[in-house]
């Protein structure tokens, strides 16, 4: 059961829902394979049992932190869909609106141990016609989407089916009284048939106030090249994250009443390097990120700080095999986020790093963490 939000929201003047939750997360969930051991999935003789899935990932890792998240989405009535549903409620997440489809099975998928990025790595997905790819604006509760102080989507959603990407383009119209609209890109190659389908990405972002994006999707789905280049395809969104991988992240941020249009050149950018850490997996970093971030958003924390939130985050699940990971207590984090830029940039951190006890202890004595 999610706890009950303290944001202290007074009614909206619009009649537009008055948020309980701090964020609504759409999108599929899938109950994941982790292998039991290092190789190629035909050599690998069992596997563990976990859950993946971009948008339960983020509401599971902000619930953690003691925000309250609702998730929302379409299971089968299978016994995956039983084990997703009790995984993601113990994590704090209300799943009261997840709709159960007697029809359609619930997604799940394997994958190797071997790094995304690498040639090694294998996934092999068993989603097609899942329950969740019959998603559509009809058949889910327009108050409970609309029911937080954001809304956190993603472009996996947009590619599982037509239906799909129409609720999509629903969900990203401009209109009054929505929540924040946060949208992580999230693109797959694997997931559309055609690499132009992608351009659909572009075009819900442009509908998006805060957008994640990588500097590597962008460049792959838009053929664009470059955090600048990518600012100027999207000058809509009032913040635009670009992730640039191992160097770091920067942020655009359009300047309070900018027309919409020439937001790009008027946007300030900030830019915060990445963590050094000892890389145990590379998946699921992308939606910590987007969690930590969105959590500093939440407490209306400045643009940097948000940045070195995210980094910190997505630290925490690139120092564990699975998709999700636990993240680093709110006072530990901001501790962290609060060094100065030479002791930032010495901080490396490797797996066990958000349980250590740092009570009592300055950040700057914590600056190496093994």
């Amino acid at each position: 059961m999610t706890r009950s939000s303290n944001t202290g929201d007074p009614p909206a003047p619009d009649g537009s829902p008055v948020p309980d939750v701090d964020v609504v997360c759409l999108g599929e969930s899938m109950v994941t394979f982790l292998p039991s051991r290092p190789g190629r999935l035909a050599d690998v003789p069992s596997f563990d049992r976990a859950i993946g899935g971009a948008e339960s990932n983020v509401a599971c890792t902000l619930a953690r932190t003691g925000h309250t998240a609702r998730w929302i989405s379409r299971v089968g009535t299978d016994g995956f869909g039983d084990h997703l549903l009790a995984a993601i409620a113990d994590c704090g997440v209300d799943t009261r609106h997840v709709r159960r489809d007697p029809l359609r099975p619930t997604g799940i998928y394997f994958r190797t141990a071997a790094d995304r990025a690498t040639d090694t790595h294998e996934v092999a997905y068993y989603r097609a016609g899942s329950a969740a790819s019959a998603m559509t604006a009809a058949d889910l509760d327009p108050a409970a989407i609309r029911s937080g102080r954001i809304l956190h989507l993603s472009g996996i959603t947009a590619a599982l089916s037509a239906d799909c990407l129409g609720l999509m383009r629903e969900l990203t119209a401009r209109r009054p009284g929505r929540p924040l609209l946060s949208f992580d890109v999230n693109y797959r190659p694997g997931l559309w048939r055609e690499p132009a389908q992608a351009r659909a990405l572009l075009e819900l972002a442009r509908g998006a106030d805060l957008v994640f994006v990588g500097d590597d999707e962008a460049r792959d789905a838009w053929g664009l090249h470059g955090a600048r280049a990518i600012a100027e395809a999207l000058p809509e969104p009032d913040i635009l994250v670009v992730k640039q991988g191992k160097a770091g992240a920067t942020v655009f941020q359009r300047t309070t009443g900018t027309d919409r249009r020439r937001a790009a050149a008027a946007s300030t950018a900030t830019f915060v390097p990445s963590l050094n850490v000892d890389l145990v997996a590379a998946t699921g970093a992308g939606d910590a990120f987007a969690a930590g971030f969105l959590s500093a958003t939440l407490r209306g924390l400045p643009v940097r700080t948000r940045i070195r939130h995210g980094h910190l985050w997505a630290a925490a699940a690139l120092t564990v095999p699975g998709d999700l990971a636990t993240p680093p207590g709110r006072a530990h984090a901001d501790r962290l986020a609060d060094l100065d830029d030479e002791a930032w940039g010495r901080l490396h951190l490797g797996p066990g790093w958000t349980a250590a006890d740092t009570s009592g202890r300055r950040a700057d004595e914590e600056v190496r963490t093994r």
